[in-house]
């Protein structure tokens, strides 16, 4: 668990049968980092084996449902697991007024810190730095205040010596948003993207009415920023063929994958 990341929910806002809303992990050298945390999102870490304990940071990127539902019960279940480690929490300043309402109903018996950071800026800005990575933040395009996150892992001195020919892993998750041209430069060189596609080409003005990406889209944003592969998530509920969503983004960057719930990636 080097680098590795878990999708956990792939759907978008209305409910699935087999799909969860939006919630990745990435496992780098053993910490977790959760990315949103959609309803079921601890559901989905019991099959995946990942600790509620060794999850350093959250980053929530917007405060829709589909991204956020899943929090409540996720925090109140490290309590009962007797979490003593602090836990940081970042998003969008209005996600500070809901873990007050969590914490003033359900945190009396919590045996941690919430340490609660408000996301805020026009441009990337490292936002988070642990011993084995950097977490940026920079803003995306939706209906709501929105931020996307890239992670740049960190390297010692002693592991290049060690490993001359190392490359230092990155990934860049990108949820809710219209294509901007400031988007493939932010995210550039990563080795993977995950970028929403909701909706197929062919169903573009949806898309630009409801602030989403289809799928060509997507692909489109990774070719631009030289990324090394791409996945898909976030579908829209009228999608039941992935495997024509996923050559529309092969056709411009071959490369991808139609992320599905319950995938692990290793980098």
């Amino acid at each position: 668990m080097n680098f590795t990341l878990t999708i956990m929910g792939t759907a978008s806002a209305m409910p699935i049968s087999d799909r969860n809303p939006s919630a990745q992990m990435l496992a780098v050298h053993g910490r977790l980092f959760l990315m949103d945390c959609g309803e079921g999102t601890q559901q989905q870490m019991r099959r995946a084996h990942l600790s509620f304990m060794k999850v350093e940071a959250i980053f929530i990127t917007h405060i829709h449902g589909d991204h956020l539902f899943g929090i409540f019960g996720l925090l109140n279940t490290m309590t009962m697991y007797g979490r003593t480690a602090p836990l940081y929490i970042y998003g969008p300043q209005a996600l500070g007024s809901v873990l007050n309402f969590y914490k003033s109903f359900f945190g009396e018996w919590d045996g941690y810190e919430i340490k609660f950071t408000a996301v805020d800026c026009r441009e990337p800005q490292i936002i988070h730095k642990s011993k084995h990575v950097t977490v940026s933040a920079f803003p995306l395009r939706h209906k709501i205040e929105c931020y996307g996150y890239r992670f740049d892992e960190i390297v010692t001195e002693r592991h290049r010596k060690e490993n001359p020919d190392y490359h230092a892993k990155s990934y860049a998750y990108c949820s809710d948003t219209v294509p901007f041209p400031e988007e493939a430069e932010w995210v550039r060189g990563v080795d993977l993207l995950y970028h929403e596609a909701t909706y197929p080409q062919e169903m573009a003005d949806k898309a630009v009415a409801r602030w989403h990406s289809t799928a060509r889209q997507a692909a489109e944003c990774a070719r631009d920023a030289g990324a090394g592969r791409l996945a898909i998530g976030h579908y829209s509920s009228r999608i039941s063929d992935f495997d024509a969503l996923l050559q529309e983004c092969k056709e411009v960057f071959p490369d991808t994958l139609a992320a599905q719930d319950g995938d692990v990636i290793d980098f």
